[in-house]
Formats: structure tokens, C-alpha cells, sequence
């Protein structure tokens, strides 16, 4: 009877579905284990098998870094981010940012991220050399003037390069304080250019030396203003090729051959010029130059007139040395040693009133 009601009123699941419950499957008696069977299995469990349910590149790993991290500082926690490759912490800290981004968050993780930034320190500084834009955008994200500060007087000094990637990259305000910024280096540029092309030299009586009064001393001049002109005018841009119509088929309408645009001349790197120019000595113009230059005038070359012809060059290159003194400040952090390795400008000045993030509400 209990049977007959069994198997009419069956076992309903949480599931939803119907199944009668059925008994445990009987299992065999195991069989003794072998003689080696535990010495396999200690030597088994000594390998080192990698976890492979997680894999390090997987993009999971990386969300639930960043909403850890996250989390942690919104309790006052220390975020987990990487102290010894700053490579792979620029990375944390970036996609970290985006993410306090979308969570309006960046005034409270901002700091955090700047913090631990900053104790790279000399690393750090060679970073933003390398990735000027890059880091520009970090420290705007992070309000970090420090950060901020050193790749902006990069990115000045190196403008026009990367450009377009700026300009899709950054937002408005922080683009109108790099052109108010290198407007400000050219307008210094082209005052300290005039002051350099009038610069000359006087006679013993303190008349300026001319062809007249003073030939060698003029030649002198001449050269140091031609070499002026060569290295701070842009090169001008290669002639348009004519338009050849192509007549070997009179039976055909002819079509207009187009040619190409040319590319626009790339500025010419003045930053470096103005370096050797501080720098002086050597560094520009020197010995052999010199001596090829009056040997081209079989006449005026001796061995006293190239001492005199050396000795003005040197006096022009000292006078030429202290109007470009301005240009050779450094403001970054990085130490740059008098310009090695340094090809551009690192002399522009970022006051309170530069960072975008203190002026965007008024």
C-alpha cells in the first residue's frame, strides 16, 4: 500500500521538476593499494603544478585589482600597487584613475596614486622623459603638480610633437595651458634671436668693426651670424612637381595627374641650438671649422690670423653664452647636466594659476 502511494505522489524538487528519489549506487569494494602506490603519490604531490584556473593577463584579475584597490582607499587602506616596476605601477595606477573616474572619486584616489608615484622619484623622472604625454594626463587625472609640472615643461619644450595625440587625449583646459605656455618660450625665443643676430664686436678705439676698420674681426662676425641663420631658419619645403598630362592616347580624354601634397617642413629643433650656444666653447664652430673657413681665402690665412680669427669667435661665443641664460634654466626634477641627452628647451615656468584643476570651476 506505502509502495502503491510512493510512486504515485513523486518527489518534487526545488527545481521544479518531478524525480523519484533513488537509492545510493552500490560501489565495489576498492582493491588493495600496490606496494609503490603511496611512493608515487608523495613524489606526485612535490611537483609545483602552476594554478591555471586564473590566468595572470586575464582581464578579470585586472577589474578586481582596480575595485580592490578601490575599496581599500575608501576605507583608508594602503592600495595594493606595484612599488618596484614602475612600468607596471604607471599601469595600476592609470587604469585605477579610470576607474575613480566613473565613481567621480579622482579628488580621493588622486592623492593616493601621486603618493606612491612620487617615491620612484629619480625613476619616476626619466618615466615622464620618456612618456611626456602620457604622464601629462596622469597627473592631470590625479591632480598631481609635481607630475603634471615635469611633463608639461616636456611636452612644451618638445611641441610640436605628439600634437594629435594630445589633442585626442587631453581636454580643452589642459591644451589651452600648453599653448598659452610654449606661446610664452616663443615670444622669450624670438627676443633672445634678435639680441644674438645684433650682437658684434668693437675695435680698440670701441668703434664696431666693420670691412673697413677691421676685416678679420668683421669675417669674424659674418661667419657667426651666417652660422646663426643656417641652424635657427626653417628649411623651405621642396618646389611642387608640375602636373605632366599624359597625351599617349589622343582618342581619350586626358585626366589631370594629381600629385600629392607635400608634407609640411617640421620645425627646426632650436632647443638643441640654443644649448650649444650655451654651452659655448667647442661645442659649435670649432678649430678645424675655423681653420677650413679662412683657408677658403688662400690670402688672409696664417697662423696669427687664425689665433686672432679663434680668439673673436671665443669673444662672441661668451657674449652669445649670457643672452641665452634664461633659456638654459632647468625647472624639471630630472637633472639634465647641462643639456646631455636633452635636445629641447626645460625652461618653462608653471605657476599655482597653471593647473587646470584649480581654475575649471571659475
Amino acid at each position: 500500500m506505502l509502495n502503491r502511494a510512493s510512486q504515485q505522489n513523486p518527489y518534487v524538487t526545488i527545481f521544479g521538476g518531478n524525480s523519484t528519489p533513488r537509492p545510493p549506487p552500490v560501489r565495489s569494494r576498492p582493491a588493495a593499494p600496490q606496494n609503490g602506490f603511496f611512493r608515487s603519490m608523495a613524489n606526485f604531490s612535490a611537483l609545483h603544478i602552476p594554478h591555471s584556473s586564473n590566468p595572470p593577463n586575464d582581464p578579470a584579475n585586472d577589474i578586481l585589482r582596480d575595485y580592490d584597490n578601490l575599496f581599500r582607499i575608501f576605507y583608508n587602506y594602503t592600495p595594493a600597487l606595484d612599488a618596484l616596476n614602475i612600468a607596471a605601477a604607471y599601469v595600476q595606477c592609470k587604469s585605477l584613475l579610470m576607474l575613480a573616474d566613473m565613481y567621480d572619486a579622482l579628488e580621493v584616489v588622486g592623492p593616493r596614486v601621486d603618493h606612491h608615484l612620487l617615491q620612484f622619484q629619480s625613476r619616476l623622472w626619466k618615466q615622464i622623459a620618456k612618456y611626456p604625454p602620457s604622464y601629462l594626463k596622469l597627473g592631470y587625472m590625479a591632480r598631481s603638480k609635481v607630475i603634471f609640472k615635469e611633463a608639461l615643461v616636456h611636452v612644451v619644450g618638445q611641441w610640436p610633437k605628439d600634437l594629435q595625440h594630445l589633442r585626442n587625449q587631453l581636454p580643452e583646459q589642459v591644451l589651452d595651458v600648453i599653448e598659452d605656455k610654449v606661446e610664452e618660450l616663443e615670444d622669450m625665443k624670438a627676443k633672445i634671436e634678435g639680441r644674438l643676430f645684433r650682437l658684434t664686436l668693437t675695435t680698440s678705439r670701441g668703434e664696431r668693426v666693420t670691412p673697413t676698420n677691421s676685416y678679420l674681426d668683421w669675417t669674424a662676425v659674418s661667419l657667426f651670424r651666417q652660422w646663426l641663420a643656417e641652424n635657427t631658419t626653417p628649411p623651405s619645403p621642396p618646389p611642387a612637381q608640375p602636373q605632366t598630362p599624359n597625351n599617349t592616347n589622343t582618342n581619350h580624354p586626358t585626366t589631370p595627374r594629381t600629385t600629392a601634397a607635400p608634407l609640411p617642413t617640421p620645425p627646426p629643433n632650436t632647443g638643441r641650438i640654443y644649448r650649444l650656444l650655451g654651452l659655448g666653447g667647442s661645442a659649435y664652430l670649432p678649430h678645424e671649422e675655423l681653420k677650413r673657413f679662412l683657408k677658403i681665402r688662400p690670402d688672409d690665412y696664417s697662423r696669427d690670423n687664425l689665433r686672432r680669427f679663434e680668439r673673436r669667435v671665443e669673444e662672441l661665443k661668451a657674449l652669445a653664452r649670457e643672452q641665452v641664460r634664461p633659456l638654459m634654466r632647468n625647472t624639471l626634477e630630472l637633472e639634465v647636466g647641462g643639456g646631455g641627452g636633452v635636445g629641447y628647451l626645460t625652461c618653462t615656468r608653471v605657476g599655482e594659476r597653471d593647473y587646470p584643476w584649480d581654475v575649471r570651476g571659475e
